[in-house]
């Protein structure tokens, strides 16, 4: 990639307002997609008792699960192929067709079905908006604003189950999905009037039938668990034949991933033992966390009364107590370069509080329910992430993006499954203590369980021995539904006794944690991971004047910091006005000039009728301030071998190139301040 090249495409993208009305609206898209996932929790008690269909809770929250984790590696590799912004516009307009049919479903079927095309839209929100970022935001840029878009995923899990029961409370269960559709049609209509910057066009080949087998062993695992036991027998020819189609298509899938040419998940992966167990972990965290987050608002709205919203503000703790816990484990990982301690901790915190739960009934305090969902949550946090980081230390750099994505599919994969499994035990349970009930004639003729989930004061009307009989009922039914989870975590702590630890690269230390809090599936190649990584540790770098002076010294450049950045500055563009190249810097013509003087007076730089234009000298000594950056940027990068991989050798120079004489360190030509330890020009 030429200089030219590069200045091309920094010219290109979005400035100022522009740039940061277009991010506004990607992370609204954003947190629509990240909110679905969480938002529908308090509210699954009014649904059902609205549209019924008790059985068929879970599906409400796996639908969508199952959806958008399917969907993510094909919108991104259609987004590289045909262009982001038609495929992003396209994936926002999915979603909100299927929040608004799920606004108006009249039938839980019908929910369940626009939940999953809602799904659909949303893996294309989640996987587009990270891949448009890295088109409008320059590389110097970048990490800079990845934190933000991984604090839009830790509000999202916080806020959702709070949002949702205040609609409940204040408007309906509807508005659960019809406030999307506001904030939708605005991020729709900015992105179509400001985005302009479509990046580069990658040509793929398609892994579609490798899609499709992965969504038909899934949905009929999810299948088998969700009506084992409940509506057939574990033993009935339904569930067998499930379980043996599913294992058949298991195969299939495996046989079809060896032969294609971009697999969604290279079987070779599944070879590593990191990844394995890191998968394996991954599923168990996911299967605690969105089962815990489905059933304890209904144990919280009708074995305690309390309402949606309410439901939402006690489910707060276990939230911030997954954001504590991730955030304080990164930054911990960063700092001592350790990070198998984590897990190993996390797992049995994530059992223990599983276990308290299961303990709970309708005696028990606000304090002690709180605490118990802080540790859960806490327990969650050290894990999730740390999954991500030892996969990416123990995979080559061809299998980078694949080992991240896939850690986090089976994430989404272990949800879908824990609310279905923790459905079918629920219902079952359910029904066996209501039947007992019933038997011993505590319950009146034509009493439905269902319609006290949605309305709890039902019960209000009925003697207080049937009040008691019920609600405990209930709270035993959820109860065991925490019991049959503590095996599951039990299992993941076994499991991580045997993760390896590999050395922490440096490109490791530069997780956002943020978006790992929030379990969002995403895809990124190899390249943008690295690319992500390099952008947030040159963020980190030192002060401006400080680079420069520092790159100065390694190349034999003996010129201001500021004459530095102008002379990479117009090597770049080849020729600039002395005026634009005043207004990259963020400063006047007049105080720029002196910078600007020392590059002519040295030859590097001509002056052609009002043009700053560089000369064949110049260009040589730019060439070797770019090559220092280069040399500094190659060592975060030890333990990938970029010298055996061309992708990784032309990040390296690419990103030298743009992080220096970018308009973002421009500030070298400023009058330096008192705090600057950079040399007076």
């Amino acid at each position: 990639m030429t200089a030219e090249t590069v200045s091309r495409d920094e010219r290109a993208m979005p400035k100022g307002k522009d740039l940061f009305v277009i991010l506004g609206a990607l992370m609204l898209a954003m947190l629509l997609a990240a909110l679905d996932q969480t938002i529908v929790s308090t509210a699954l008690p009014t649904i059902v008792s609205d549209l019924g269909g008790l059985n068929h809770l879970s599906w409400v929250v796996t639908a969508y699960l199952l959806s958008s984790t399917a969907s993510t590696p094909l919108w991104g590799k259609l987004g590289d192929q045909y262009g982001r912004k038609r495929l992003f516009q396209a994936s926002i307009v999915i979603f909100l067709i299927g929040s608004a049919l799920c606004g108006i479903a009249q039938s839980m079927t019908e929910l369940i079905v626009f939940r999953a095309l809602q799904g659909l839209g949303g893996g294309g929100l989640m996987v587009l908006v990270v891949a448009i970022v890295g088109d409008v935001v320059p590389p110097r840029e970048r990490g800079r604003f990845q934190g933000l878009f991984g604090a839009v995923f830790g509000v999202a899990s916080v806020c959702g189950p709070l949002l949702g029961g205040w609609f409940v409370d204040n408007l309906s269960w509807r508005w659960v999905f019809y406030i999307n559709i506001p904030i939708g049609i605005v991020a729709l209509l900015v992105i179509a009037a400001v985005l302009h910057a479509e990046g580069e066009r990658e040509s793929h080949r398609i892994d579609y039938l490798g899609t499709l087998l992965i969504v038909g062993w899934a949905v009929g695992l999810v299948l088998m668990t969700t009506w084992g036991g409940t509506r057939y027998d574990w033993v009935s020819a339904p569930i067998v034949l499930l379980g043996v189609a599913s294992v058949v298509l298991i195969a299939l899938w495996l046989a079809v991933e060896r032969r294609a040419a971009e697999p969604v998940m290279p079987p070779r992966l599944l070879a590593s033992s990191v990844f394995s167990l890191s998968s394996a972990i991954s599923f168990a965290v996911g299967f605690a966390m969105f089962g815990a987050l489905t059933f304890l608002p209904i144990f919280l709205q009708v074995v305690h009364g309390v309402s949606p919203t309410l439901s939402g503000v006690h489910l707060l703790p276990m939230m911030l107590g997954m954001l504590v816990s991730s955030i304080g484990s990164g930054q911990l990982i960063s700092k001592f370069g350790r990070y198998k301690a984590f897990p190993v901790a996390g797992t049995p915190i994530i059992a223990v509080a599983l276990y308290l739960c299961s303990r709970l009934d309708e005696d028990s305090s606000t304090l002690s329910m709180s605490l118990r969902f802080a540790l859960l949550g806490f327990g969650l946090g050290l894990v999730m992430q740390v999954l991500v980081i030892a996969v990416q230390n123990a995979v080559p750099y061809e299998d980078l993006g694949s080992a991240t994505s896939g850690v986090t599919f089976f994430r989404q994969i272990g949800g879908s499954f824990g609310v279905a499994v923790f459905g079918s035990v629920f219902s079952s349970r359910l029904a066996g203590h209501v039947e007992d009930l019933a038997k011993d004639r505590m319950l009146p003729p034509g009493f439905d369980p269902a319609a006290v989930q949605g309305n709890p004061k039902l019960l209000d009307r009925y003697p207080g021995q049937v009040k008691d009989g019920v609600l405990h009922a209930y709270a035993q039914s959820i109860d065991t539904v925490f019991l049959w989870a503590v095996p599951v975590a039990a299992v993941a702590f076994l499991l991580t006794l045997f993760l390896r630890e590999v050395p922490l690269r440096a490109t490791s230390q530069t997780r956002d944690y943020g978006e790992g809090f929030g379990g969002a599936p995403t895809v990124r190649s190899s390249r943008h991971e690295i690319e992500c990584a390099l952008s947030e540790l040159m963020r980190k770098d030192a002060e401006a004047r400080e680079l420069y002076n520092r790159l100065g010294a390694l190349a034999g450049v003996e010129l201001s910091a500021g004459s530095m950045w102008a002379l990479c500055r117009i090597a770049k563009d080849g020729t600039v006005s002395g005026q634009e190249l005043a207004d990259r810097a963020g400063v006047s013509v007049e105080e720029g000039r002196p910078f600007v003087d020392r590059i002519v007076e040295d030859g590097y730089v001509e002056r052609r009728e009002g043009v700053l234009a560089i000369t064949g000298s110049g260009r040589e000594v730019a060439g070797r301030l770019f090559e220092a950056r280069r040399k500094g940027l190659a060592e975060h990068l030890e333990g990938w071998s970029p010298d055996e991989h061309p992708e990784l050798a032309s990040i390296l120079t690419r990103l030298a190139r743009a992080s220096l004489g970018d308009d973002a360190d421009g500030e070298v030509l400023c009058p330096p301040r008192p705090s600057s330890h950079g040399v007076a020009p």
